[in-house]
């Protein structure tokens, strides 16, 4: 296919120079996105198992519901019931509540012994996942611009700079898109290899590129969206609701958990109760989220679909679980969210989307080593603007590596301490992340990348490390892996520290052969060379 030089030109100036101003950003999101695929395992592996209680049998729900509730009468105000074996069967926030991060949060959590006599404790809440989604919305950038982080906004941008850098990409490859598909050449300049890779993984993933940028903007702007086509509806609602009800409400008139569950299978035949959650029980506006999954369904959530239903008269209010009553505008709203959270599937969608976005931040790196590859001068000192982009580059994205795999790391010698495990999360993650940045910065992006692999090597090594310990010696107080999604965030971290240890010595051999004055050369260390001398060298 023929395209004019002067169009190549343009477009190929605009994918970089769009990729290039968003793609740091991007990479974060799509690194933390990717493991947030899995945050249910991921908030079991961090939380001891002593904080999880025992699971009771579906006809003692009633009495559990009950007791609390005539015990602790917050519990009232919003009381979940949870139906995985791996969840204690009733909790409630004594502090806190289900949206947003806090670092603060306390949750109760209730079950009944064999003697139907109710069990509580008081836990802190693990905010290990919440942290990650965190970095997936808003690349850690922190603030808010109303009642949404500055971050959602900023990513917003990135994401729709993100979708013309995918246009104009596909445009400017068009000529020799079928020559030169899977071809990836390692011989010759460098650069070649850097295009080629980064050609194929954005060619061969782009119709979930094209997803995630689209639903990423929509999200971030959804208010103004949904602002403008009010104006076209008028008095009309996009998303018909119904008045609240002015019926005082009374507990004992609650129904029996069971006649819940049945009301949500009668309205999702084939569709599984996974947990209901009963808010504001003594006022007229009490209303049940009922989460239900079915793996063979799209799901709007990114776990689950909801239920909106009156927990007294049964009566469905709303979900988006697909039915003839939806609305177009609902159809729509549910599919952007099952394409970008990849609730659709099962635990196969779930893989694809972890590798997808793992190999999405890869596209998003690869891009800037080839940006630097290209407006590399050999043989001379580089310009300023070039050294700045080789270390964010390098400090950006290894820095948000580093301080993820230390709050992994950290997690459970966290609790020998006193403090507030998800402040201190907060902590180690931007300490980790500034001070990659800075030795970027300060050493230089190659030196900078060999230590910084190693250390975030060892980092994900001691993930498993620590269980290992906690098995072989039971009085450290720790916990080990108890099901099989939690082995696998430890199997994943060992395969990671592996992966991350190859690389700082495939980056160290690069670096010794970079010819002298480019920000990757980094001359070899022997016995008969000084640290003076090194410093000449590098200089």
């Amino acid at each position: 296919m023929k395209v004019r030089a002067d169009i190549l030109r343009t477009y190929q100036s605009l994918h970089t120079w769009t990729g290039i101003t968003s793609s740091l950003l991007l990479f974060i999101g799509f690194f933390a996105g990717a493991l947030v695929m899995f945050a249910p395992e991921i908030d079991r592996w961090a939380t001891p198992t002593k904080h999880q209680m025992s699971s009771i049998e579906p006809e003692r729900y009633d009495v559990l519901l009950d007791t609390v509730l005539q015990t602790h009468p917050k519990a009232s105000d919003s009381v979940s019931l949870h139906f995985n074996e791996a969840l204690s069967p009733v909790s409630w926030y004594e502090q806190g509540s289900t949206r947003g991060l806090r670092l603060d949060d306390i949750r109760w959590h209730a079950t009944l012994d064999e003697n139907n006599q109710l069990v509580t404790e008081l836990v802190p809440v693990n905010a290990l996942s919440a942290l990650l989604d965190m970095l997936h919305r808003t690349a850690g950038i922190g603030g808010e611009i109303g009642h949404t982080q500055a971050g959602v906004f900023v990513l917003g941008i990135a994401a729709g700079l993100y979708f013309l850098a995918l246009v104009s990409g596909v445009i400017f490859l068009l000529p020799t898109l079928v020559k030169r598909f899977l071809a990836v050449r390692n011989q010759g300049e460098r650069k070649r290899f850097w295009l080629d890779g980064h050609n194929l993984l954005g060619i061969a993933s782009l119709p979930f590129h094209v997803v995630i940028a689209f639903t990423v903007f929509v999200f971030a702007f959804h208010d103004l969206l949904y602002g403008g086509l009010a104006q076209l509806y008028g008095d009309k609602p996009l998303f018909p609701r119904n008045p609240p009800s002015q019926i005082e409400r009374n507990i004992a008139d609650l129904p029996k958990v069971s006649e819940l569950v049945a009301a949500a299978q009668s309205h999702a035949p084939g569709y599984q109760v996974v947990q209901i959650k009963l808010n504001n029980l003594n006022k007229p506006t009490a209303f049940a989220t009922i989460d239900v999954v079915n793996d063979a369904e799209v799901a709007r959530g990114a776990l689950h679909d909801f239920i909106f239903i009156n927990p007294y008269t049964l009566e469905v209010v709303s979900s988006s679980v697909a039915n003839p009553e939806q609305t177009i505008w609902a159809r729509i709203v549910s599919s952007f969210f099952s394409l970008h959270f990849g609730s659709y599937g099962g635990d196969l969608v779930r893989w694809a989307y972890f590798f997808m976005g793992m190999a999405g931040a890869c596209l998003f790196y690869s891009g800037n080593i080839l940006w630097l590859e290209k407006r590399r001068q050999k043989g001379t000192v580089q310009r300023r603007s070039y050294r700045v982009m080789g270390a964010l580059t390098v400090g950006v994205s290894l820095g948000a590596m580093i301080g993820i795999a230390a709050v992994f790391a950290s997690n459970k010698w966290l609790t020998f301490t006193p403090v507030n495990i998800n402040q201190a999360y907060m902590f180690v993650y931007y300490a980790c992340f500034a001070c990659v940045l800075i030795s970027a910065f300060v050493y230089g992006p190659a030196r900078t990348a060999i230590y910084g692999l190693k250390v975030l090597a060892l980092l994900c090594a001691l993930i498993p490390i620590t269980s290992v310990l906690a098995a072989t010696a039971p009085a450290l107080d720790l916990w080990t892996p108890d099901s099989l999604g939690t082995l696998m965030v430890e199997c994943v971290a060992f395969l990671f520290g592996c992966l991350f240890w190859f690389m700082s010595a495939y980056v160290e051999r690069r670096a010794a052969d970079n010819e002298p004055g480019s920000i990757w050369y980094l001359p070899k260390r022997n016995a008969n060379t000084s640290e003076s001398e090194l410093a000449v060298k590098h200089s």
